[in-house]
């Protein structure tokens, strides 16, 4: 069998296995399933096995998948969490986040590659984070609200950032162009917020469980239209992606919870069942572990560079603190607005393809970006519960 036919059945199976192995050992340590699919591609790919490599299709499949992670991004904002106080700690915690991790960038690599850097150390995984806040209902707690708000700021935050450095007019010119998408995204959002939405809502109910599937396919044509503009502009497609997710909340926002519940099964099935786990393990297919492993010394730079995430991105992130939170609880939003992975992935494909950065760097990056992944949310969680019982151990 050919490299690009075995491939081609190696990505879905490992697709298939990887949330098989994460609910076997999340039974003793919670790791995320992205993990998993960003070491099982390690492990196929040319790094290790040499089964999988890439592939055209692959790339273009990773792309799309890339786009719906942060069009689901989009869709988890909430807009009530970034009001007053925790909404302005957020955004000021994340200016000072992006400051620092230029400075570091330009201390490892002077240059324009310092700016790839302090993108990806400005960085929080919002869609990680999520789905942690809601098995342990906390999304509606001000530790959640807080925590929701970092990963809202620590995602939008660095897309405009590479938008406006990393994209392919100069930052003057781009910021202009950047200026006008968002006055069309800001009428899309208007538009999503004033429309009469009950036909809407009563088309999508009638075609949910036929063929048809009029909701899927207007988040495709949502999707399409910003992506396609945010390209046309010059400006990153991310953005785009992310805006249409915001969008699309607005679109569905009054439709009864059942429905709501359901179309988002259905778009979740799409994103995550098939497309953002083809990024996932097509980056680690891609992972550059040789040359991490012909330098022990950048190995060593992996866990610097896990310290310069918590320094970095966790630290300003107590600006976004809940009034009155204990020591547990602001350590445990320190951890949670460090942990990043996707923008890290982008941001450093986007610099390697540039050649603002080598590969090893990309490589020591998302080294740290799994790790922040694997370890962060799990520590944070626990000091949460250990806050949690004290407190209730008070009252």
């Amino acid at each position: 069998m050919g490299a690009v036919d075995l491939s081609l059945l190696l990505v879905p199976l490992v697709a298939v296995l990887a949330p098989i192995a994460s609910r076997v050992v999340t039974r003793w340590v919670p790791i995320h399933v992205v993990v998993f699919e960003l070491a099982l591609g390690i492990v196929i790919g040319p790094a290790v096995l040499g089964w999988a490599q890439p592939q055209a299709y692959l790339e273009t499949l990773s792309q799309f998948g890339l786009a719906m992670l942060f069009f689901s991004a989009g869709t988890e904002i909430d807009f009530v969490g970034l009001r007053g106080r925790t909404g302005a700690g957020a955004v000021g915690g994340w200016l000072i986040s992006i400051a620092l991790g230029i400075g570091v960038g330009w201390l490892v690599l002077p240059g324009p590659g310092a700016v790839v850097v302090g993108i990806a150390l400005a960085s929080t995984a919002l869609g990680a984070l999520i789905p942690l806040l809601s098995d342990a209902r906390e999304l509606n707690t001000p530790f959640g609200r807080s925590v929701g708000a970092l990963g809202a700021v620590g995602e939008f935050g660095p897309l405009i950032a590479i938008s406006i450095f990393l994209g392919t007019r100069a930052p003057g010119y781009a910021t202009i162009v950047l200026a006008v998408f968002i006055v069309v995204a800001a009428g899309a959002v208007w538009y999503a917020m004033r429309a009469p939405q009950a036909q809407l809502h009563a088309f999508v109910s009638s075609t949910l469980h036929t063929s048809g599937q009029f909701a899927v396919r207007v988040v495709f044509l949502i999707l399409g239209i910003l992506v396609t503009l945010s390209v046309a502009l010059g400006i990153d497609m991310l953005l785009g992606a992310f805006t249409a997710g915001i969008v699309w909340r607005l679109l569905i926002r009054g439709a009864a919870p059942e429905l709501r519940a359901s179309v988002a099964s259905k778009i979740q099935a799409v994103a995550f069942g098939f497309l953002v786990p083809v990024f996932f393990i097509y980056t680690g297919v891609t992972f550059d572990l040789q040359s991490l492993l012909a330098d022990p010394r950048l190995l060593l730079l992996v866990p610097a560079a896990l310290i310069a995430l918590l320094v970095v991105r966790g630290l300003p992130s107590l600006l976004a603190a809940p009034a009155g939170a204990s020591m547990r609880t602001r350590a445990s939003i320190v951890l949670m607005g460090a942990t990043g992975l996707p923008i890290i992935v982008a941001v450093t494909n986007q610099g390697v393809d540039a050649q603002l950065i080598p590969s090893w760097l990309a490589s020591v990056l998302v080294g740290a970006g799994m790790l922040s992944i694997l370890l962060f949310p799990l520590a944070a969680m626990a000091v949460r519960r250990v806050a949690a019982s004290g407190l209730a151990g008070r009252g």
